[in-house]
């Protein structure tokens, strides 16, 4: 998997599960890969196994979506966006299921046939309906083999979807009427469970119904509250976006340090002096920290002298902040006017943002 662009967690952490997985001696529900203990040091790490921390949150959280995973209810992670929920999303099917490659990506135009089952139609039309003929989506084969399914953005279905995970999660059923006897029925196996996402700031244009949110558990993931914990997510994913691009370039923590206070300052609406600066409609989460300190020291390794300075993140920040509205270019030259500039006569690591404030004029 060295020439691919991303893969998945249970091929980048294979060691990691590995290990998990001949020291596990707990007690382990039937289809799960790992016992929940395990799953749970996979997410937030464990130290004497090497196993590293993968999530900065709330570790609470953690133990109850493994808790949810073994009950009759889908989990469902909501909560805004950049927030890691498809990260959680898949290392818990890794970890459960060995496979988080069973996702369905929702959207206004998914169908039915495109999350369970479909047909390979030359078959169809020279043997008829058979099982030979049949091609499994993703609940079918999650549901068979008794795994964890993944579904992005949930609430962007529409209601005929809706309908679908209605009955399948209420009855564990998938049935298959153009099939006869045993191979119209796929009773979910020991294991199966779905685990959902979905964005607060994009609902959708059909409102979740009530008896879909009564077949799932909630659970809201947050902003990570601890600056300090937040620095080390950030460097930790950028070295890791960096090592995989095989780039040796770094942001020093210095820059690492100015970066995330920049993107504190303006999601929460005021300065680390108390200074009142208007919010961005922008989303300024953690994973958009991730991709601008990536994009900076991209900018810094192949189109400068390698150093990573406020300059760099202040000329990728631009696009982060711009990307939803215009207007808040706006209110991004007051907070370099106003903070930056203020910080940068006493603190030499903002000049060089202080000196990027001519690209937001173009």
């Amino acid at each position: 998997m060295t020439t691919v662009l991303r893969a998945p967690a249970e091929q980048t952490y294979a060691d990691e599960l590995a290990r998990l997985v001949a020291a596990d001696t707990h007690p382990r529900p039937q289809g799960w890969v790992l016992s929940p203990r395990a799953v749970r040091a996979f997410v937030v790490g464990d130290k004497a196994l090497g196993v590293t921390r993968k999530y900065y949150g709330d570790d609470a959280l953690v133990d109850r979506c493994v808790v949810t995973l073994m009950s009759n209810r889908g989990l469902l992670l909501v909560g805004e966006p950049g927030t890691a929920k498809s990260m959680l999303s898949e290392l818990f099917a890794a970890a459960v299921s060995g496979d988080s490659t069973l996702t369905i990506q929702g959207s206004s135009g998914t169908t039915p046939d495109q999350i369970t089952y479909s047909w390979n139609y030359a078959l169809l039309l020279d043997r008829g309906p058979s099982r030979e003929a049949l091609v499994p989506g993703p609940l079918y084969r999650t549901m068979r083999t008794g795994r964890l399914c993944r579904f992005e953005e949930v609430t962007r279905v529409t209601p005929e979807i809706a309908d679908v995970l209605i009955g399948l999660l209420s009855d564990k059923v998938l049935h298959v009427p153009e099939l006869d006897g045993d191979d119209a029925h796929v009773f979910a196996a020991r294991g199966f469970n779905l685990v959902a996402t979905a964005n607060l700031r994009d609902r959708g244009v059909h409102e979740m119904s009530s008896a879909l949110k009564r077949r799932f558990n909630f659970e809201t993931v947050r902003p990570i509250a601890d600056r300090r914990l937040e620095v080390t997510l950030v460097r930790a994913q950028t070295d890791a976006l960096l090592a995989e691009a095989k780039v040796a370039t770094r942001m020093t923590p210095d820059v690492v340090d100015l970066l995330v206070t920049a993107f504190c300052d303006l999601r929460s609406g005021t300065s680390t002096e108390g200074t009142v600066v208007e919010r961005p409609t922008a989303v300024m989460s953690t994973a958009e920290a991730v991709a601008v300190g990536y994009a900076a020291t991209l900018d810094a390794h192949y189109l400068d002298d390698g150093a990573v300075t406020g300059r760099h993140v202040a000329r990728q920040l631009i696009g982060t902040v711009l990307k939803d509205d215009p207007a808040d270019g706006t209110k991004l030259r007051h907070y370099v006017d106003v903070v930056v500039k203020s910080r940068a006569k006493s603190d030499k690591r903002w000049r060089p943002f202080l000196d990027a404030r001519t690209e937001l004029d173009r």
